[in-house]
């Protein structure tokens, strides 16, 4: 009954309309709202902190990680093939180069991301695992949305930053890509070509809305994260650390303490 439900909620008024609008139109509200977050106002406004962009580029690296190796080993699936891609669009060693450059060589001891981002994980890992055409959803919202913006948010990024070159940058970049908007309309084509049954088709548009709501947990989480952590560093100097009583809390703490001692120079997305 509740698949049912959940198929009628994202039924169009037009069943005949391609499957990238349909998505379009089912996701139009999350992606105002994940537009709308405090962490990417920062970044509309051009005003990106160095630490925004640190944790930010730790959370992109583990969703990019579940989603690429989903992908990769779901690669003949009939729904994941078309729009299979890696050459063109593969995030993660970029998103490895930029780690690396921030945060130097031993840079996976120093990821820390919130619980958002790992229940963002999951949910790749659980539907690479049992619904693999589920990830047309997932890839369509990621990879598009960062093509269409990338140019503009790696200008942005470096202008807030002040980082004389493209180092550090290399996750806004898509070489293999020569033409952002003719490739957006072979991939979009490619999905379109999908068959899917009515309830599949269902399944994936509420997926995609979904993969928005993640985006925005983890932009909310990441913007408590630093909060927290803004908040401690001004306690510290002024040598009044009150930790709070929650184990979970300091633990929380202890996260950006750490992460501001690491990030006191570098960071953007």
């Amino acid at each position: 009954m509740e698949t049912m439900k959940s198929a009628r909620k994202y039924d169009t008024e037009e069943p005949g309309s391609d499957l990238s609008e349909q998505i379009k139109a089912a996701t139009k509200d999350t992606h105002i709202r994940a537009e709308n977050t405090e962490l990417m106002l920062s970044y509309q406004k051009g005003e990106v902190t160095l630490l925004q962009y640190k944790v930010l580029l730790c959370s992109l690296y583990e969703i990019y990680k579940a989603l690429e190796e989903e992908l990769d080993r779901n690669s003949s699936h009939p729904a994941v093939a078309p729009i299979y891609f890696p050459q063109e669009l593969a995030r993660l060693e970029s998103l490895e180069r930029d780690l690396e450059y921030f945060f130097g060589s031993e840079w996976r001891k120093r990821v820390i991301v919130p619980a958002a981002t790992q229940r963002y994980e999951q949910r790749l890992r659980q539907v690479g695992r049992e619904n693999p055409g589920l990830l047309v959803a997932h890839a369509y919202t990621r990879y598009l949305g960062d093509l269409s913006g990338g140019q503009v948010l790696g200008k942005i990024t470096q202008k807030s930053l002040g980082l004389s070159s493209k180092e550090g940058l290399s996750f806004f970049s898509f070489p293999g890509v020569t033409s952002p908007n003719r490739f957006k309309q072979l991939y979009r084509s490619r999905m379109n070509s999908i068959e899917l049954t009515e309830e599949e088709k269902a399944k994936l548009l509420e997926e995609a809305v979904a993969s928005f709501e993640f985006n925005i947990q983890v932009f909310d989480d990441l913007q408590k994260m630093l909060s927290v952590t803004t908040e401690t560093v001004d306690q510290s100097k002024n040598n009044i650390v009150n930790f709070p009583s929650s184990p979970i809390m300091q633990f929380t703490v202890g996260l950006c303490v750490a992460l501001a001692t690491i990030g006191v120079g570098i960071y953007a997305v």
